[in-house]
């Protein structure tokens, strides 16, 4: 990491992968930015892991689905820290519904929650990086979700698929101002409950991921620090699946 001390967003860091990353990052010196939508003891929580590692963590509630809420959340993180120099674009909503029983509303919550809110929360940083002549962007995917969601899985598939258009539209636009911008597509991860997220993590599927195992949060967060540092800044407009080789 650059000497000077940066600060970043990571929406959805209330548990499990949001929270790995945002604990992973703190170890690295950075300020944190706290987001989640409800569960404001879960952000809490994160944010006293942060600041354990001995940086400062702002809990910033709010839907990130929504332009205005992610207008207050920018504003109280560019009051406490000046500007924010990394985005991590975690939060995500998985809903499934067969394409022609989804109601208009729901399809539409999804690509707000998984497609809008990192075009607000990139809107709202990228000054700050421009001026600086240095950030960091990691939107997040899913091995499905490129490849398409079977059983109702259509929107989830639609936003990711813009979330990838709008990585690689960015890594072009912002490369020359020292920015770069990538897409984690995560495999099977474990969740706090013991659970692997997206996935049923069966014995079946073990089998088919050549490293044994599922993977943890904690892998996730390694990855999206590397990218995050000085030494990931030639790694850009890229997908990068962290999913211990399982192939869909």
């Amino acid at each position: 990491m650059a000497a000077e001390k940066k600060t970043a967003f990571v929406s959805g860091s209330g548990r499990n992968i949001g929270r790995s990353i945002a604990v992973a990052l703190a170890a690295q010196g950075i300020n944190v930015v706290v987001n989640g939508g409800r569960n404001r003891a879960a952000c809490e929580e994160t944010a006293e892991l942060c600041r354990q590692q001995g940086v400062q963590a702002l809990v910033a509630m709010g839907d990130v689905g929504r332009s205005e809420e992610v207008k207050t959340i920018a504003e109280a993180a560019l009051a406490q820290f000046g500007t924010v120099d990394i985005v991590v674009n975690n939060a995500a909503i998985r809903p499934t519904k067969p394409f022609l029983e989804i109601e208009e509303a729901a399809w539409k919550h999804v690509i707000e929650t998984n497609l809008y809110s990192a075009f607000y929360a990139n809107r709202a940083f990228l000054p700050g990086m421009v001026a600086k002549k240095w950030g960091r962007i990691v939107n997040f995917s899913g091995m499905n979700a490129i490849h398409g969601y079977g059983g109702g899985g259509s929107a989830i598939s639609a936003s990711k698929h813009g979330l990838w258009g709008m990585t690689k539209a960015l890594a072009k636009e912002f490369g020359p101002a020292g920015v770069t911008v990538n897409i984690v597509s995560p495999g099977p991860i474990r969740k706090a409950d013991g659970s692997a997220g997206g996935h049923h993590g069966g014995s079946e599927e073990l089998s088919r991921i050549p490293v044994g195992r599922v993977g943890e949060p904690e892998d996730i967060g390694a990855l999206v620090v590397f990218l995050c540092s000085d030494g990931g800044g030639f790694i850009t407009g890229q997908m990068i699946a962290s999913n211990g080789g399982l192939q869909t």
